[in-house]
């Protein structure tokens, strides 16, 4: 059976009318991160930025891969639960094992992870959501 993990924020901004008043949800389902907007008025609410993006959690055979390295170099049994949001520490990790989850990452998917990258990987799902925008920045290279 499927465990479902749901996490939320939620974000409200008041536009330069006061006669309008705009909220931004932010939740995330399965791995998934998902963003909706809301308006007081009716009709689609107006963001004026030239820097708006949507990122999306990552996919989840890079999620499923990730575990499988995470499992190898802790020497965890199959049995053993790993999920998106596990905790390296919660795993018995310490630095040093961190260090060789994140060398054999990097191996797995030919990327180079900065070493101030790398100390902000604690849990499965940082460390997938790192690969994807490293492989996708390597990519547009």
């Amino acid at each position: 059976m499927a465990a479902v993990s749901v996490t939320a924020a939620s974000l409200g901004f008041q536009p330069r009318m006061p006669i309008q008043s705009t909220k931004i949800n932010y939740s995330q389902v399965n791995g998934v991160k998902l963003v909706s907007m809301g308006s007081a008025r009716r009709g689609f609410a107006s963001l004026r930025t030239s820097r708006f993006s949507i990122s999306c959690a990552a996919k989840p055979e890079t999620v499923d891969k990730v575990c499988e390295i995470v499992r190898k170099q802790l020497a965890l049994t199959p049995e053993s639960e790993v999920t998106p949001d596990t905790k390296f520490t919660a795993l018995g990790a310490d630095s040093l094992d961190t260090v060789e989850i994140v060398m054999g990452l990097e191996e797995e998917f030919d990327i180079t992870v900065e070493e101030e990258n790398s100390d902000n990987i604690t849990t499965v799902q940082e460390a997938a959501d790192l690969i994807e925008k490293l492989v996708q920045k390597k990519a547009a290279a």
